[in-house]
């Protein structure tokens, strides 16, 4: 279907054209023109404000909305064409037009609005990437859904998208584990396993360890009894991540690549990255004595002897970073740089990370390490993700990882529904915080948002069981019957592609669950008041009727599935 903003602004703009080409208009740039949706009827369908050319124009903006009017070249999508102060140009649809739009949303099915921003363009979404120590909670799952939906914006823009999935299993998290791990199996075979205050600050306390202990002292008796945590670790490796894999299953979440952070260790490729960055001067030798808190960065150098830094400081960082400490221990900071760089050599023209607000800051020294290899960090773009609250009676649960107090993404969906976790997730900017509220998420009620929305696709399956029970087929429909209240409806549908285009240039997949919500409120009311099979319907008047209400169903379910949602048809 059209993009009914694109091809206005086209017309606008060679309408301006002609006038420089017929001297009615001096020469100068036509940037920035760009149609919007009116907020009243009467101002017509779209408006294009020309205030910016009236000082290139060196004339009113009004007289440069009139010219633009004169010279408008014909449309069918367009009926009239009005200018109006102090500088606008407002376009009324064609009514005929409109209507074909229904044939139009047949035609595309369920590629409804697959747009070619992307065309020939490689995108990544990195996003989820727990380190496999735990299962998912609320916090980490509100980024696996608004990654997941950018990745499948990003397809419907047009994009080849790769969903990745980054993790590490090593470090202390890794080895805490698989020490809290031996700790329930000794239990399950019977010891009793005395911890000290210093070892319960590390001890994973979830009840999924005991599980995993009962597993493996079942699989190996007490054979482990006298290993040290790496076969623990990679034992609670290996189950987490199934774990974490079936989870993400549950609301229909796949990644195409798993990278595991190891193989920056085993290839080599983080001593290259700080190789370059050395023969390019950004590297330098220091103790934390050296270099004072405002200089560098002071939680990383562990003040035991020389740390190797980044002179981040350089590229606008606030101060310098540790890449390495005295101990020759790597901070996160150089896998992370090595780790961008290896996305960069595969090729993909553009990478987005979904990331938690406390790594915002590493996302910035990441980019300068980029910067610092001369490499095009404006490929790298990050969405932030806020905390997560659950709430249950209004009241805040609090959530404990490490002690197994927490809502996990499977309590979620057990409590509620994939549909509602994905939807109540997505239904807020990332950058803002959330309260999932538990109570409402399992409401059968208009009040329920994830309701409301497919309750339209129900109704619009629910009409044609309901002509098939009484043998009525739409046949050769004349869609010139059709009513204000469908064409109502139908210009809220083309606003989809431009949700879509706005939401994959900007990062910003929230925007397709606020425009289901306004379409499901657009929608409900014709459904009440536009008939199809009552008897007094005209059986012409019915054809068409039914015909439209099979496109709605058409457009609900792509912008489900846009969400990663179902599209029931009973509920």
């Amino acid at each position: 279907m059209i993009l009914a903003t694109r091809e206005i602004s086209r017309l606008v703009r060679e309408s301006l054209h002609a006038a420089q080409a017929a001297g009615k208009l001096p020469e100068f740039e036509l940037e920035g023109i760009e149609a919007r949706p009116s907020k009243r009827a009467e101002q017509g369908d779209y408006n294009v404000a020309l205030m910016p050319f009236a000082r290139p124009a060196r004339m009113s903006p009004l007289q440069i909305a009139q010219i633009a009017v004169e010279l408008m070249p014909p449309s069918d999508m367009v009926a009239k064409v009005e200018a109006a102060a102090p500088g606008y140009v407002n376009m009324f649809l064609s009514e005929d037009w409109l209507r074909a739009q229904v044939e139009a949303i047949y035609a595309e099915n369920d590629d409804l609005y697959r747009l070619d921003l992307g065309q020939g363009k490689r995108a990544q979404v990195e996003f989820v990437s727990a380190n496999p120590t735990a299962p998912l909670h609320i916090g980490r799952s509100r980024g696996a859904i608004v990654g997941d939906t950018m990745a499948r914006l990003l397809e419907a823009a047009g994009y080849d998208v790769e969903r990745e999935y980054y993790f590490n299993n090593a470090g202390a998290q890794m080895r805490n584990l698989g020490n809290s791990l031996k700790v329930r199996y000794l239990e399950a075979l019977g010891q009793t396993v005395e911890l000290s205050e210093e070892d319960l600050k590390t001890f994973y306390q979830g009840e999924y360890l005991r599980d995993f202990a009962r597993e493996l002292a079942l699989e190996k008796g007490d054979a482990w009894i006298n290993e040290d945590y790496h076969l623990f670790k990679a034992y609670a490796e290996q189950k987490m991540f199934e774990m974490i894999k079936a989870t993400l299953d549950r609301v229909d979440i796949h990644h195409d690549n798993f990278f595991n952070e190891n193989s920056l260790y085993e290839n080599g490729a983080i001593w290259e990255v700080l190789e370059a960055l050395d023969k390019r001067g950004y590297i330098y030798k220091a103790s934390k004595s050296a270099v004072t808190d405002d200089q560098g960065d002071d939680e990383n150098a562990d003040g035991k002897g020389e740390a190797t830094w980044f002179r981040s400081s350089d590229f606008g960082d606030s101060k310098d970073r540790v890449l390495v400490k005295s101990s020759g221990e790597p901070t996160y900071t150089l896998p992370d740089i090595a780790y961008h760089k290896n996305k960069l050599d595969r090729g993909f023209d553009l990478l987005i990370n979904v990331l938690g607000a406390d790594h915002y800051t590493q996302y910035q020294v990441v980019r300068a390490g980029i910067r610092a290899l001369d490499l095009d960090a404006s490929k790298i773009n990050v969405i932030i993700v806020q905390l997560v609250a659950i709430l249950r009676g209004g009241e805040v649960v609090r959530m404990s990882s490490r002690k197994g107090d927490f809502e996990t993404l499977d309590d979620l969906i057990d409590q509620t529904s994939a549909d509602a976790v994905r939807y109540m997730l997505l239904a807020r900017s990332s950058d803002t915080h959330l309260n999932f509220d538990l109570d409402l998420a399992i409401k059968k009620s208009n009040e329920n948002p994830v309701y409301y929305i497919q309750y339209a696709h129900v109704r619009c399956a629910g009409i044609f069981r309901e002509a098939a029970a009484r043998g009525v087929r739409v046949q050769n429909p004349d869609l010139r019957l059709l009513g204000d209240a469908e064409l109502k409806f139908l210009r809220k549908v083309l606003e989809l592609g431009e949700v879509i285009e706005l939401s994959a240039s900007t990062f910003e997949p929230h925007r397709i669950a606020f425009y289901a919500l306004e379409l499901a409120n657009a929608f409900h009311p014709v459904f009440d008041n536009v008939r199809v099979l009552a008897s007094d319907v005209d059986p012409a008047v019915a054809q068409a009727r039914l015909y439209f209400f099979g496109a709605a169903q058409i457009v609900f379910r792509r912008v489900l599935r846009l969400m990663g949602m179902t599209a029931p048809e009973v509920m």
